[in-house]
Protein backbone atom coordinates (compact mmCIF):
# COMPACT_ATOMS: atom_id res chain seq x y z
CA UNK A 1 0.00 0.00 0.00
CA UNK A 2 1.61 3.51 -0.71
CA UNK A 3 2.93 5.32 2.28
CA UNK A 4 0.85 8.20 3.21
CA UNK A 5 2.92 11.85 3.53
CA UNK A 6 2.86 14.58 5.47
CA UNK A 7 4.09 17.75 5.27
CA UNK A 8 4.42 20.91 7.60
CA UNK A 9 3.77 24.28 6.08
CA UNK A 10 5.60 26.95 7.59
CA UNK A 11 3.73 30.59 8.85
CA UNK A 12 6.22 32.91 6.76
CA UNK A 13 3.62 35.64 6.93
CA UNK A 14 1.25 36.34 10.20
CA UNK A 15 -2.28 36.87 9.29
CA UNK A 16 -4.62 37.36 12.00
CA UNK A 17 -8.10 37.59 10.81
CA UNK A 18 -11.38 36.45 10.73
CA UNK A 19 -11.07 34.72 7.95
CA UNK A 20 -9.50 32.12 9.49
CA UNK A 21 -6.94 31.96 6.14
CA UNK A 22 -3.79 29.35 6.87
CA UNK A 23 -2.27 31.49 10.10
CA UNK A 24 -4.74 33.58 12.17
CA UNK A 25 -2.97 32.87 15.43
CA UNK A 26 0.17 34.51 13.98
CA UNK A 27 0.31 38.28 15.11
CA UNK A 28 3.92 39.08 14.48
CA UNK A 29 6.47 37.55 11.32
CA UNK A 30 9.22 36.17 13.52
CA UNK A 31 11.88 34.54 10.73
CA UNK A 32 14.13 32.91 13.30
CA UNK A 33 10.84 30.85 15.25
CA UNK A 34 9.19 30.30 11.81
CA UNK A 35 12.87 28.24 10.82
CA UNK A 36 12.77 26.54 14.44
CA UNK A 37 9.31 25.33 13.84
CA UNK A 38 10.68 24.34 10.46
CA UNK A 39 13.22 22.16 12.35
CA UNK A 40 10.61 20.95 14.62
CA UNK A 41 8.68 19.36 12.16
CA UNK A 42 10.79 17.66 10.72
CA UNK A 43 12.15 16.14 14.28
CA UNK A 44 8.86 15.55 14.45
CA UNK A 45 8.67 13.21 11.61
CA UNK A 46 6.84 15.26 8.99
CA UNK A 47 7.54 14.07 5.48
CA UNK A 48 7.95 17.29 3.72
CA UNK A 49 8.04 21.44 4.88
CA UNK A 50 7.04 24.06 2.55
CA UNK A 51 6.99 27.91 2.39
CA UNK A 52 3.86 30.15 0.40
CA UNK A 53 5.83 32.12 -2.69
CA UNK A 54 4.38 35.80 -2.42
CA UNK A 55 5.58 38.85 -1.91
CA UNK A 56 3.00 40.71 -0.40
CA UNK A 57 0.29 38.73 2.28
CA UNK A 58 -1.36 39.11 5.34
CA UNK A 59 -1.36 41.62 8.30
CA UNK A 60 0.50 44.52 6.94
CA UNK A 61 1.45 42.96 3.60
CA UNK A 62 4.57 41.36 5.51
CA UNK A 63 5.77 38.19 4.02
CA UNK A 64 9.15 36.59 4.05
CA UNK A 65 10.61 35.72 0.93
CA UNK A 66 10.16 32.29 0.23
CA UNK A 67 13.06 31.11 -1.74
CA UNK A 68 15.55 32.46 0.61
CA UNK A 69 13.40 30.96 3.62
CA UNK A 70 13.59 27.72 1.66
CA UNK A 71 17.36 27.97 1.20
CA UNK A 72 17.75 28.53 4.83
CA UNK A 73 15.42 25.72 5.65
CA UNK A 74 17.62 23.59 4.04
CA UNK A 75 20.14 24.50 5.79
CA UNK A 76 18.88 23.79 9.23
CA UNK A 77 17.00 20.32 7.89
CA UNK A 78 18.58 16.88 6.50
CA UNK A 79 15.87 14.50 6.10
CA UNK A 80 12.57 16.36 5.09
CA UNK A 81 11.63 17.25 1.26
CA UNK A 82 11.31 20.90 0.77
CA UNK A 83 9.80 22.89 -1.74
CA UNK A 84 7.93 26.57 -1.90
CA UNK A 85 3.73 25.96 -2.47
CA UNK A 86 2.96 27.29 -5.83
CA UNK A 87 6.27 28.84 -6.89
CA UNK A 88 5.25 32.04 -8.85
CA UNK A 89 6.71 31.89 -12.18
CA UNK A 90 6.90 35.31 -13.20
CA UNK A 91 9.16 36.00 -10.10
CA UNK A 92 12.08 35.08 -11.08
CA UNK A 93 13.39 34.19 -14.30
CA UNK A 94 13.21 30.78 -15.62
CA UNK A 95 16.68 30.53 -16.91
CA UNK A 96 17.94 31.44 -12.95
CA UNK A 97 15.45 29.57 -11.37
CA UNK A 98 16.95 26.63 -13.02
CA UNK A 99 20.31 27.63 -11.72
CA UNK A 100 18.69 28.07 -8.60
CA UNK A 101 17.18 24.86 -8.11
CA UNK A 102 20.29 23.34 -9.19
CA UNK A 103 22.35 24.88 -5.76
CA UNK A 104 19.78 24.00 -3.57
CA UNK A 105 19.14 20.55 -4.62
CA UNK A 106 22.70 20.26 -4.62
CA UNK A 107 23.12 21.72 -0.96
CA UNK A 108 20.19 19.32 0.58
CA UNK A 109 21.50 16.48 -1.15
CA UNK A 110 18.24 15.79 -3.22
CA UNK A 111 15.40 16.90 -1.24
CA UNK A 112 13.98 19.50 -3.22
CA UNK A 113 10.26 19.64 -4.94
CA UNK A 114 9.56 22.23 -7.95
CA UNK A 115 6.07 22.89 -7.54
CA UNK A 116 5.45 25.34 -10.29
CA UNK A 117 2.54 27.68 -11.12
CA UNK A 118 1.98 31.38 -12.49
CA UNK A 119 1.23 32.95 -9.10
CA UNK A 120 -2.36 34.37 -8.08
CA UNK A 121 -2.37 38.02 -6.71
CA UNK A 122 -1.77 40.45 -9.42
CA UNK A 123 -1.16 43.24 -7.56
CA UNK A 124 1.95 42.20 -6.09
CA UNK A 125 3.45 41.40 -9.65
CA UNK A 126 2.71 45.11 -10.74
CA UNK A 127 3.89 46.15 -7.30
CA UNK A 128 7.93 45.00 -7.85
CA UNK A 129 7.05 45.92 -11.86
CA UNK A 130 6.96 42.27 -12.60
CA UNK A 131 5.01 41.01 -15.50
CA UNK A 132 1.58 39.25 -15.15
CA UNK A 133 -0.19 38.78 -18.22
CA UNK A 134 -4.09 39.76 -18.04
CA UNK A 135 -5.06 36.59 -20.03
CA UNK A 136 -4.76 33.29 -17.69
CA UNK A 137 -4.31 31.14 -20.77
CA UNK A 138 -0.74 32.91 -21.49
CA UNK A 139 -0.13 33.01 -18.15
CA UNK A 140 -0.32 29.40 -18.10
CA UNK A 141 1.09 28.96 -21.13
CA UNK A 142 4.06 31.57 -20.12
CA UNK A 143 4.45 29.09 -17.02
CA UNK A 144 4.65 25.86 -19.12
CA UNK A 145 7.28 27.55 -21.44
CA UNK A 146 9.12 28.52 -18.14
CA UNK A 147 9.47 24.92 -16.94
CA UNK A 148 10.21 23.28 -20.15
CA UNK A 149 12.77 25.52 -20.08
CA UNK A 150 14.05 24.81 -17.13
CA UNK A 151 13.97 21.12 -17.57
CA UNK A 152 16.00 21.34 -20.95
CA UNK A 153 18.77 23.39 -18.79
CA UNK A 154 18.89 20.55 -16.04
CA UNK A 155 19.21 17.67 -18.86
CA UNK A 156 22.50 19.56 -20.88
CA UNK A 157 25.58 18.68 -19.74
CA UNK A 158 27.13 21.46 -21.86
CA UNK A 159 26.25 24.99 -22.64
CA UNK A 160 22.78 24.86 -24.35
CA UNK A 161 20.53 27.53 -26.03
CA UNK A 162 17.59 26.90 -26.18
CA UNK A 163 13.79 29.33 -26.14
CA UNK A 164 10.41 28.27 -25.28
CA UNK A 165 7.83 31.12 -26.11
CA UNK A 166 9.44 33.97 -23.93
CA UNK A 167 12.23 31.97 -21.50
CA UNK A 168 15.41 31.26 -23.38
CA UNK A 169 18.91 31.18 -22.81
CA UNK A 170 21.98 30.95 -24.89
CA UNK A 171 25.01 29.35 -23.90
CA UNK A 172 24.31 28.86 -20.51
CA UNK A 173 25.54 25.93 -18.06
CA UNK A 174 23.71 24.65 -15.30
CA UNK A 175 26.86 23.36 -13.37
CA UNK A 176 26.56 21.87 -10.52
CA UNK A 177 22.88 20.47 -11.60
CA UNK A 178 20.24 18.67 -9.25
CA UNK A 179 21.00 15.69 -7.40
CA UNK A 180 17.58 14.29 -8.08
CA UNK A 181 18.04 12.56 -11.83
CA UNK A 182 16.75 13.23 -14.22
CA UNK A 183 15.81 16.28 -12.12
CA UNK A 184 13.62 17.52 -8.98
CA UNK A 185 10.39 15.87 -8.56
CA UNK A 186 8.14 18.55 -10.91
CA UNK A 187 4.73 19.27 -9.02
CA UNK A 188 2.08 21.34 -10.99
CA UNK A 189 -1.39 23.05 -9.12
CA UNK A 190 -5.09 23.18 -9.58
CA UNK A 191 -7.37 22.33 -12.82
CA UNK A 192 -6.59 24.86 -15.16
CA UNK A 193 -6.47 22.46 -18.89
CA UNK A 194 -2.81 23.46 -19.55
CA UNK A 195 -1.44 22.35 -16.35
CA UNK A 196 -3.52 19.52 -15.93
CA UNK A 197 -2.18 18.30 -19.48
CA UNK A 198 1.63 19.40 -18.54
CA UNK A 199 1.26 17.37 -14.95
CA UNK A 200 0.05 14.74 -17.43
CA UNK A 201 3.01 14.67 -19.61
CA UNK A 202 5.71 14.95 -17.80
CA UNK A 203 4.63 15.87 -13.75
CA UNK A 204 5.34 13.75 -11.01
CA UNK A 205 3.00 15.30 -8.54
CA UNK A 206 0.12 17.39 -8.00
CA UNK A 207 -1.68 19.77 -5.90
CA UNK A 208 -4.67 21.55 -5.02
CA UNK A 209 -5.82 23.89 -2.40
CA UNK A 210 -8.24 23.15 0.40
CA UNK A 211 -11.13 22.32 -0.51
CA UNK A 212 -14.18 19.50 0.70
CA UNK A 213 -13.87 15.65 0.03
CA UNK A 214 -16.35 15.95 -2.97
CA UNK A 215 -14.81 18.79 -4.21
CA UNK A 216 -11.28 17.22 -4.17
CA UNK A 217 -13.02 14.14 -5.86
CA UNK A 218 -14.28 16.28 -8.51
CA UNK A 219 -10.71 18.07 -9.17
CA UNK A 220 -8.51 14.86 -8.99
CA UNK A 221 -10.98 13.51 -11.55
CA UNK A 222 -9.96 16.16 -14.09
CA UNK A 223 -6.00 15.48 -13.71
CA UNK A 224 -7.06 11.32 -14.33
CA UNK A 225 -8.89 12.53 -17.25
CA UNK A 226 -5.77 14.44 -18.85
CA UNK A 227 -4.00 11.49 -17.51
CA UNK A 228 -6.07 9.24 -19.99
CA UNK A 229 -5.94 11.78 -22.66
CA UNK A 230 -1.94 11.97 -22.80
CA UNK A 231 -1.72 7.63 -22.13
CA UNK A 232 -0.13 8.41 -18.74
CA UNK A 233 -0.62 6.00 -15.40
CA UNK A 234 -1.96 8.41 -13.39
CA UNK A 235 -0.49 6.35 -10.83
CA UNK A 236 2.99 7.80 -11.67
CA UNK A 237 1.49 11.38 -10.05
CA UNK A 238 1.73 11.89 -6.50
CA UNK A 239 -1.40 13.49 -5.52
CA UNK A 240 -1.26 15.65 -2.73
CA UNK A 241 -4.27 18.24 -0.94
CA UNK A 242 -3.43 21.52 1.40
CA UNK A 243 -5.88 21.67 4.24
CA UNK A 244 -5.84 23.25 7.16
CA UNK A 245 -5.82 21.75 10.69
CA UNK A 246 -7.02 22.87 14.14
CA UNK A 247 -6.51 19.57 15.93
CA UNK A 248 -6.72 19.60 20.30
CA UNK A 249 -7.31 17.14 23.22
CA UNK A 250 -11.37 16.48 23.67
CA UNK A 251 -13.27 19.46 24.52
CA UNK A 252 -10.34 21.85 23.31
CA UNK A 253 -10.28 22.56 19.91
CA UNK A 254 -13.42 24.89 20.38
CA UNK A 255 -11.59 27.15 23.48
CA UNK A 256 -9.11 27.41 20.74
CA UNK A 257 -10.78 28.41 17.86
CA UNK A 258 -12.60 31.47 20.08
CA UNK A 259 -9.06 32.38 21.43
CA UNK A 260 -8.06 32.57 17.65
CA UNK A 261 -10.95 34.52 16.37
CA UNK A 262 -10.39 37.21 19.38
CA UNK A 263 -6.99 38.06 17.53
CA UNK A 264 -9.05 39.15 14.36
CA UNK A 265 -8.93 43.10 14.21
CA UNK A 266 -12.45 43.39 12.38
CA UNK A 267 -14.69 40.86 14.71
CA UNK A 268 -17.53 41.91 12.84
CA UNK A 269 -16.49 40.54 9.92
CA UNK A 270 -16.32 36.87 11.98
CA UNK A 271 -18.79 34.48 9.77
CA UNK A 272 -21.85 34.31 13.15
CA UNK A 273 -21.80 30.54 12.37
CA UNK A 274 -18.23 30.33 13.12
CA UNK A 275 -18.12 31.78 16.24
CA UNK A 276 -21.21 30.22 17.51
CA UNK A 277 -19.64 27.05 16.93
CA UNK A 278 -16.41 28.01 18.50
CA UNK A 279 -18.93 29.03 21.36
CA UNK A 280 -20.62 25.64 21.59
CA UNK A 281 -23.94 27.18 20.08
CA UNK A 282 -23.23 25.29 17.31
CA UNK A 283 -22.95 21.65 17.14
CA UNK A 284 -21.15 21.35 13.75
CA UNK A 285 -18.52 23.77 12.06
CA UNK A 286 -19.96 25.51 9.11
CA UNK A 287 -19.55 24.85 5.49
CA UNK A 288 -17.11 27.72 5.60
CA UNK A 289 -14.66 26.27 7.90
CA UNK A 290 -15.39 22.19 7.61
CA UNK A 291 -14.72 22.72 3.69
CA UNK A 292 -11.00 24.04 4.64
CA UNK A 293 -10.65 22.88 7.73
CA UNK A 294 -9.63 19.16 9.96
CA UNK A 295 -11.11 20.40 13.40
CA UNK A 296 -11.22 18.34 16.74
CA UNK A 297 -9.95 15.36 18.37
CA UNK A 298 -6.99 13.24 17.03
CA UNK A 299 -9.70 10.66 16.17
CA UNK A 300 -11.82 13.45 14.37
CA UNK A 301 -8.87 14.59 12.49
CA UNK A 302 -8.33 11.21 11.36
CA UNK A 303 -11.18 10.63 10.29
CA UNK A 304 -11.06 13.50 7.87
CA UNK A 305 -7.68 12.66 6.51
CA UNK A 306 -9.20 9.14 5.98
CA UNK A 307 -11.96 10.07 3.91
CA UNK A 308 -9.73 12.17 1.53
CA UNK A 309 -7.16 9.34 1.38
CA UNK A 310 -9.89 6.76 0.42
CA UNK A 311 -10.63 9.69 -2.63
CA UNK A 312 -6.99 9.44 -3.78
CA UNK A 313 -4.76 11.49 -1.72
CA UNK A 314 -1.47 10.56 -0.54
CA UNK A 315 0.00 13.57 0.25
CA UNK A 316 -1.37 16.22 2.61
CA UNK A 317 0.28 19.85 3.28
CA UNK A 318 -0.94 20.85 6.28
CA UNK A 319 -1.70 24.56 8.35
CA UNK A 320 -1.67 24.77 11.19
CA UNK A 321 -4.32 27.10 12.54
CA UNK A 322 -2.66 27.18 15.96
CA UNK A 323 0.77 27.93 15.17
CA UNK A 324 3.24 29.33 15.87
CA UNK A 325 1.79 26.97 19.38
CA UNK A 326 3.55 23.79 18.61
CA UNK A 327 1.13 21.89 20.75
CA UNK A 328 -1.18 21.19 17.47
CA UNK A 329 1.48 19.91 14.73
CA UNK A 330 2.88 17.58 18.03
CA UNK A 331 -0.02 16.24 18.91
CA UNK A 332 -0.72 15.59 14.86
CA UNK A 333 2.47 13.97 15.00
CA UNK A 334 2.04 11.41 17.83
CA UNK A 335 -1.39 10.50 17.71
CA UNK A 336 -2.61 11.18 14.30
CA UNK A 337 0.25 10.52 11.74
CA UNK A 338 1.23 7.14 12.79
CA UNK A 339 -2.00 5.45 12.28
CA UNK A 340 -1.63 6.01 8.54
CA UNK A 341 2.14 4.90 8.37
CA UNK A 342 0.95 1.45 9.87
CA UNK A 343 -0.81 0.51 6.71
Amino acid sequence: MTRIRFGYCLPIFANPSAGLFRTPNLETVDARETLELGRHAEDLGFDSLWVADHLMLGKDEAILEGWTMLSALGGVTSRAQIGMIHQGHFFREAGLTAKMAGTLDQLTAGRFIMFYDYGQQLREHRAYHFPYPDDVDQRVAETIDGIRLIRDIWAADRPTSVTHGLSGVTDATCTPGPVQRPHPPIWFGETHPGLLAACAEFGQGWNTTPCCVDEFGRRLQLLLDACEAADRDAMEIEVSVELQVLIAPEGEARVLLNSILDKAPDPESIDPDVRAFAQGRRQDPPPSLAETTLIGTAEQVRAGLQSYVDHGARHFLLWFLDAPVRSGMELFAREVAPRFRET
